[in-house]
């Protein structure tokens, strides 16, 4: 089996890094093997109740906004401060650097500014700016809201699957905004906040129009396009690369052997989302906090709330799975993005990887095989 067109080094372009703050100021490298120079990074305090803050290269550094509310940019000095060749660095605020408290931090490399003047290049209706790497399908991109219904030139050259927009600025129709995230499986009808536990809601955010391979599109909706013309919009967009980003949908089986979502890698972060209903949030796993199957340590994005240990997943060589109800409830519809450690299958046509350790609760260890 070939990758050809995969990426075979995952850890270019998306790493995990956990640290535990000192109340003043400090530089984070990450532990991968790769240096990666990180464009856009989010992180969310594990051991007290912190809201997330979330920093991009196409904004600047120390300006926040949060995955967990409809706040708008926040700006300060005590933030992340820079964006290094192999990590980044943090002020003293108690979002990224209490004393003593530790922090997850995930950090995606896109690296290629983008500029599109939609009148002089006849792509789109509304200029754009912001970071961009094609190689991992992935870009930041930054807008101005017009009022009017207008597409977007997203510079991947690929179909988004999955878009996450947030005003950052502008104050639509004189309030702050909630997140709007355009996910495949949702089509082109619906979108789902990222900052509350709602189901889908069916509305105009992406102007009922599937994005294509050059632009994306905006309805009338102070979400992704503000009413009154003056709303600033931060947009991650994300096409599937294969051994690298998959953004699915399954469905639960409500078991301890939940169902199997084959990604074609090992994952290295997972979020899910139960879509049909209410009242169930934005799970975030990754392979750093356990290191090992289960993997039990959970956020949520659309709260502040410390760290739980109370679900269960397996990272596996080429997907994942959960555990026990939560996130797998019977019958239950839900979406997933997810980026890898590495490819089940790469290039060369080898098997890279296998699946994690597993620590059971009669304290021995267990390989575990697909």
């Amino acid at each position: 089996m070939s990758y050809t067109n995969g990426l075979d080094n995952p850890e270019l372009y998306f790493q995990n890094k956990l640290y535990t703050g000192n109340g003043s100021t400090q530089s984070i490298t990450l532990d991968g093997s790769e240096n990666m120079q990180p464009d856009w990074v989010w992180i969310k305090c594990r051991s007290a109740v912190e809201g997330h803050v979330l920093f991009d290269v196409a904004r600047g550094v120390q300006k926040a906004i949060n995955s967990n509310t409809q706040s708008e940019e926040a700006t300060s000095s005590n933030y992340l401060t820079a964006f290094g060749t192999d990590g980044f660095s943090v002020g003293s605020s108690g979002l990224v650097n209490a004393n003593s408290e530790t922090y997850a931090s995930w950090c995606w490399k896109m690296g290629t500014a983008f500029s599109n003047d939609a009148s002089a290049t006849g792509v789109g209706t509304i200029d754009s700016t912001g970071s961009v790497s094609t190689t991992a399908g992935q870009s930041i991109i930054s807008y101005s809201g017009t009022g009017s219904a207008g597409t977007i030139a997203h510079g991947l050259g690929a179909v988004p699957k999955m878009m996450m927009i947030k005003e950052t600025s502008g104050n639509a129709s004189g309030g702050n905004q909630s997140w709007s995230v355009y996910h495949q499986a949702l089509g082109n009808t619906h979108f789902i906040p990222l900052n509350s536990t709602e189901a889908k809601i069916d509305d105009v955010d992406f102007n009922d129009t599937t994005p294509t391979s050059s632009v994306f599109s905006v309805g009338v909706q102070n979400r992704t396009n503000s009413g009154n013309g003056n709303g600033v919009y931060i947009g991650y967009i994300f096409s599937e690369v294969k051994g690298y980003s998959k953004f699915g949908s399954y469905v639960g089986n409500g078991n301890a052997d939940g169902t199997f979502v084959y990604t074609g890698f090992k994952p290295a972060w997972v979020m899910t989302k139960y879509y049909s209903g209410s009242g169930h949030g934005w799970h975030m796993q990754d392979n750093k906090r356990d290191g090992f199957n289960y993997n039990n340590h959970r956020l949520f994005a659309n709260t502040s709330g410390a760290e739980e240990t109370s679900v269960r997943m397996d990272l596996l060589s080429n997907g994942f799975k959960y555990r026990d109800n939560d996130g797998n409830g019977n019958g239950f519809n839900y979406i997933y993005m997810a980026f890898a450690q590495s490819p089940f299958v790469n290039s060369a046509g080898a098997v890279p990887n296998n699946a994690r350790w597993l620590w059971n609760l009669c304290l021995y260890f267990q390989y575990v095989h697909l």
